[in-house]
């Protein structure tokens, strides 16, 4: 039996400490915020404070890989959800009524979801770490950096534990890093000479104006959850126990959106959107709640076929975070996680191998999802600024793209279009499926029905921005 400390008590540290400790570790987690857990269901949204997440009570999704993985790693957390109130969404029921053939298909379960707000999903997963045989969850512990041992690798750092601010000391086999797109990991890592590692990155300049609502009757939805409209875009979500939640969102350096804070002004920026209109019938639970700041960035913890520590993993947005208007990063966290669990089985005796293989499967099986949302986040700007400066903007010419305009009237398509926002197929593994390639070579990617965008829809917007 080895020991693991997972530093961050989060929902993907919570998960995956539970995933390592069903196969026989002994697992630690170790979580800064003191404040305890509330019982598992709504209740948490009210009375729930964690000051360390500064994205807790933003919109987050859990799309279909996130079900996909609990169900094969950490069977009865699903249904756990289910009792606490979360919601089964079902994407392919929304689809597009230009799609002539609306009948099922194969494989159409894999796309199902259950979907709620970030308080009550992780005062659910944070009850089940609690119980679970293996797993010992210590809050209110902050951790100040790392043990280190006899080198695996000539000249690399291997780590063996942490160490916390009150100078206790936590030995393990492996340290994981779950603390989120702030983690401090990178500097723990050069102060114990380990080489900085590798970073991508970059702040896409979005900025997100949130309010959610409930009623007891949910809308009927009538059209995808995102919906680009000129330079802002409008997001609507699903949550747990008839809520939901609006989003507006553009470019962080876009004064008058500024004027989003107001409810009133919310309310007749989203109402332009017939689509959005029926979301904001419902009542309000909070006030607008704006967040900025949130950077693309990909970290990759090997450089030139040398691992920068052994003993060492960084999980979900620790290694890369993307934008939230995906809303993937749950979903690409456990899916990390999932790889992890399966790479500690095969060469956790082993840091040297360990430390490259975890760089490889990382790159093969979990970033192009983190590559296409990047891909996805700078065409959008582009889109917004040109709208915003009064040109209309270029049509996108890619493979998703494409996908995207053949998804309009192809029902295999668009399911593979559903596949790749659900992070539950690669991009790759979509295009390369027999009759793809003609099927995209057709699609007419100039067209953009249902999408507003051009000066006169800026203008529009601005009036309406007014006071």
């Amino acid at each position: 039996m080895s020991r693991i400390v997972v530093c961050g008590g989060s929902v993907l540290g919570l998960a995956t400490a539970m995933m390592l400790a069903a196969d026989g570790h002994a697992v630690t987690v170790l979580e800064a915020d003191s404040e305890g857990v509330p019982a598992e269901g709504p209740g948490t949204w009210e009375t729930w404070r964690r000051r360390g997440v500064a994205q807790f009570r933003q919109p987050h999704s859990l799309l279909s890989r996130f079900r996909l993985v609990c169900d094969e790693e950490l069977p009865g957390l699903t249904d756990r959800l289910r009792a606490a109130g979360c919601l089964p969404v079902d994407y392919v029921r929304h689809a597009p009524p230009s799609i002539a053939d609306r009948g099922p298909r194969p494989g159409d379960e894999r796309l199902m979801a259950v979907t709620g707000r970030r308080p009550v999903v992780e005062s659910v997963v944070a009850a089940a770490a609690v119980e679970h045989r293996g797993v010992e969850v210590r809050r209110g512990v902050r951790v100040a950096g790392l043990r280190l041992g006899a080198e695996v690798v000539p000249g690399v750092p291997h780590l063996t534990g942490v160490r916390t601010v009150d100078g206790a000391e936590f030995p393990a086999d492996l340290v994981v890093d779950a603390m989120g797109r702030r983690s401090p990991s990178a500097r723990w890592l050069s102060a114990a000479g380990a080489p900085n590692p590798p970073v991508a990155e970059g702040d896409r300049g979005f900025v997100y104006y949130t309010r959610y609502f409930t009623a007891p009757q949910r809308p009927e939805r009538r059209g995808p959850p995102l919906q680009p409209m000129g330079s802002v875009s409008l997001l609507t979500i699903d949550s747990d126990n008839d809520t939901w939640s609006v989003t507006v969102f553009g470019l962080s350096d876009d004064a008058p959106l500024k004027s989003l804070r107001d409810p009133d002004v919310f309310t007749r920026v989203a109402s332009l959107n017939p689509r959005i209109a029926p979301f904001l019938d419902g009542k309000p639970i909070s006030d607008v709640v704006a967040m900025a700041g949130i950077m693309d960035r990909h970290r990759r913890f090997a450089v030139d076929g040398r691992p920068v520590a052994t003993g060492f993993a960084a999980v979900g947005d620790a290694w890369a975070c993307t934008n939230p208007s995906a809303g993937r990063g749950l979903a690409v966290g456990l899916l990390h996680a999932q790889t992890l669990r399966h790479l500690v089985r095969d060469h956790l005796d082993d840091p040297a191998t360990f430390a490259l293989e975890w760089d490889y499967r990382t790159e093969r099986d979990v970033a192009p999802f983190v590559h296409d949302q990047f891909e996805a986040d700078a065409v959008r700007v582009a889109e917004m600024d040109a709208v915003r400066r009064g040109e209309p903007p270029l049509p996108a010419d890619s493979p998703t793209a494409r996908l995207a305009a053949a998804a309009r009237s192809d029902p295999e398509a668009f399911r593979g279009l559903l596949e790749i926002f659900l992070c539950t197929a690669l991009p790759a593994e979509v295009f390369a499926r027999p009759g793809m390639a003609d099927l995209l070579e057709k699609a007419d990617v100039a067209a953009r029905p249902h999408r507003a965008a051009g000066p006169e829809d800026r203008a529009r917007l601005l009036a309406t921005l007014a006071p």
